[in-house]
């Protein structure tokens, strides 16, 4: 059992919080599982929330879970609502975006450029996210195939079994020369102490954080997250996405 000083819950943080502001960087927090933390982190400023909609994972939630967190959001928040698809049929997409109400999806499996723009033919007003999982330079020059195909890029740490939330963290130093032809977010073992560090190396749009931020996977740090925005709040450089897609 926590103690008081360690346990902080969602309704101790409010939107007259000092960082409940729209941060210029893009952030996202991943493997949101409950409608409390969901609110009270949309209220802390951050860009986007993130639900996992793959049944293997411990952070998975069902469609019907993440409208039942998105219908909690504050309406001033404009927080974007993106699912985290692997190797997913179009179809099956098509029905998460439909129930859960999302504004995107991120698509962090195997999926091909090809794949890629086939979901965007088919969700032409959500936008789409493609993860690469970076285990050597070689991989960053996969990302000239996907850009015609995506509204954005994610970059996350590469892990032979798993797709994600895994703690670990890529080398920024390789990243210091990545520019694609879209915005770009950077994932992968990052949190509120190597953050800046990261992106000073890294020239990233945005950032993408899960395990970063929890107690346990799906349940949420609020101090953590309050700790990243301050972090965060010199290095902003581009707003959250708001623009609608073409």
């Amino acid at each position: 059992m926590q103690s008081p000083a360690e346990s902080c819950s969602a309704e101790s943080f409010s939107a007259d919080s000092s960082l409940a502001r729209a941060t210029p960087l893009r952030v996202k927090i991943c493997g949101i599982t409950q409608p409390d933390q969901g609110r009270a982190i949309a209220q802390l400023g951050v860009s986007a929330l993130g639900f996992i909609c793959v049944a293997a994972s411990p952070r998975y939630v069902t469609p019907e879970q993440i409208r039942a967190i998105v219908e909690v959001l504050p309406p001033e928040a404009l927080v974007d609502r993106v699912g985290v698809f692997v190797d997913a049929a179009i179809a099956e997409i098509e029905r998460v975006v439909a129930i859960a109400q999302l504004t995107a999806v991120q698509l962090h499996g195997n999926e091909s450029p090809e794949d890629c723009q086939r979901v965007r033919a088919a969700l032409p007003h959500i936008e789409v996210i493609k993860a690469l999982r970076v285990r050597d330079a070689a991989i960053l020059d996969l990302a000239h195939r996907y850009t015609p195909h995506i509204d954005t890029l994610l970059l996350d740490a590469y892990h032979p079994h798993l797709y994600g939330g895994t703690g670990a963290t890529l080398d920024w130093a390789m990243l210091r020369d990545f520019e694609p032809d879209c915005p770009w977010l950077l994932a992968g073992g990052l949190t509120p102490d190597n953050v800046q560090h990261a992106l000073q190396a890294a020239r990233a749009h945005g950032i993408d954080l899960s395990s970063g931020v929890e107690r346990s996977p799906g349940n949420k740090d609020l101090r953590l997250v309050e700790r990243l925005m301050g972090a965060i709040a010199p290095l902003g450089r581009q707003k959250r996405r708001t623009q609608p897609l073409g």
